[in-house]
């Protein structure tokens, strides 16, 4: 007889990749979650003891698409430990040269200058295309928007070219970080100052 080979029939995927359109050498895409869909899941939450006008600013960055949700902190502001004082000398000479007391400093004094800081990471490559003095411009509207009114200083017209940009918020300070600044100046440590 003739048909003494089975005759073997295509199986569902092999029939279901005829009739696609894709060609045969094209795998299949897994579903794939949009990255952009869950913004604020990603965000570490505003601790709650966090002023009102923080946790305000917050949800308003939140939503902002120039920023890396993940990476944006409020946090209380950390003193940094002091180093070993340098050895005292007393100046010498006539014109009392080649001492090393300096005198007292608003340095010396423990603590940090603000309470709170706010931390946001601008997206990597948006940096020089306006990305941080968008997030600056809309910082300063949601401060200027608050009940009562924040006092900020002027806005600089000039172009942030250093990738950091600091607003000064009275008791809080906000940076507005790229991302090689946040690794040169704050890899060392996990947590910001």
């Amino acid at each position: 007889m003739f048909l003494s080979i089975p005759i073997r029939r295509p199986t569902v995927f092999k029939f279901q990749r005829w009739l696609s359109s894709t060609p045969w050498f094209v795998e299949r895409e897994e579903h794939i979650e949009n990255p952009h869909a869950s913004h604020a899941s990603r965000a570490v939450p505003v601790p709650e003891d966090a002023p009102k006008i923080l946790q305000d600013l917050h949800s308003q960055l939140i939503q902002s698409p120039h920023l890396e949700q993940s990476k944006l902190l409020v946090s209380r502001a950390t003193s940094r430990e002091l180093g070993p004082l340098p050895p005292l000398r007393a100046p010498q000479g006539r014109r009392r040269r080649g001492g090393t007391f300096p005198g007292e400093s608003a340095f010396d004094i423990p603590g940090s200058l603000w309470n709170w800081t706010v931390f946001a990471e601008v997206k990597e490559g948006t940096e020089d295309k306006g990305a941080i003095e968008a997030v600056v411009r809309l910082v300063r509207k949601s401060l200027l928007a608050a009940q009562p009114p924040l006092p900020l200083p002027p806005n600089s017209k000039r172009r942030m070219q250093n990738g950091w940009a600091l607003i000064d918020g009275g008791d809080f300070a906000v940076h507005v970080l790229s991302k090689v600044v946040r690794e040169k100046y704050f890899s060392g440590s996990s947590t910001y100052y």
